[in-house]
């Protein structure tokens, strides 16, 4: 069982499925050091296995042939090439408007190799219009990345951010040691620690927990999973309806 201060994700590792359709904000130097057990495996970066990605990129040159287009891209941690196949209908040819050497694009696909050389397989590729967004990329994979490896952020007092603040109709909170949960890996003990110290007679449903831990929509199975876990170990359970949840302690 794990019990460091580990990732989200890798204290419940999403599915191959679930993998697959994920999308993940990444720089090339971590494309560049992904690993992959074997060929047919899905590619892992910092621990945690990749489906989609998509990076920001500075584009120093495109190569045009028949079947595709090969841009060579540069986002200040590493280089690398994207590939996008293209047909030649009308259509297609009104996707490449704007993309040009030595501008900016976002793209999004998934990580290749093809004789000993990585390269992404662009699925979907288009400019940078707002500057911003190319310092926005870069927060967003730091953010993404810290939140896998330590979990979401606490604050000063050692608390989840984002937690429901107290309300006059919420019961108070009995002052349950989470000490108790040690064992249990971090995702887990975050999501008991909502549950404990903001109860409501109702309890909370998935959706409220996730923004309590300020979690995106990616992560709703992988949470999903984690109450159920918790339900299946005797530390929560389920209220009338089903779909709400409260701590089995009081």
């Amino acid at each position: 069982m794990i019990t460091t201060l580990e990732g989200i994700f890798r204290a419940l590792p999403l599915s191959k499925s679930e993998t697959g359709t994920s999308l993940r904000p990444v720089t090339v130097k971590q494309l560049s050091k992904a690993t992959q057990p074997h060929t047919d495996a899905e590619w892992i970066v910092d621990g945690n296995e990749i489906g989609q990605v998509t990076l920001v990129a500075h584009v120093i040159s495109i190569q045009i042939q028949a079947t595709n287009r090969v841009f060579w891209l540069d986002d200040g941690t590493g280089r690398i090439e994207a590939r996008c196949w293209v047909d030649s209908t009308d259509a297609e040819d009104e996707k490449w408007t704007g993309i040009v050497e030595n501008t900016y694009v976002r793209v999004t696909g998934g990580l290749k190799m093809f004789g000993n050389k990585r390269y992404v397989n662009a699925l979907h590729i288009r400019p940078i219009k707002d500057p911003h967004e190319i310092f926005y990329h870069i927060l967003d994979s730091i953010t993404t990345n810290l939140i896998l490896e330590r979990g979401p952020p606490t604050n000063a007092g050692g608390q989840t951010q984002g937690t429901f603040g107290k309300s006059a109709y919420m019961t108070e909170s009995h002052g349950i040691d989470m000490g108790q949960y040690a064992d249990l890996p971090p995702l887990q003990r975050n999501i008991l620690k909502v549950l404990v110290e903001n109860p409501t007679e109702t309890g909370h449903d998935v959706e409220a927990v996730m923004r309590s831990l300020r979690i995106t929509d990616r992560g709703q199975v992988v949470v999903r999973t984690a109450i159920e876990e918790l339900v299946n170990q005797g530390h929560a359970f389920s209220t009338d309806d089903e779909m709400h949840f409260r701590a089995s302690v009081g």
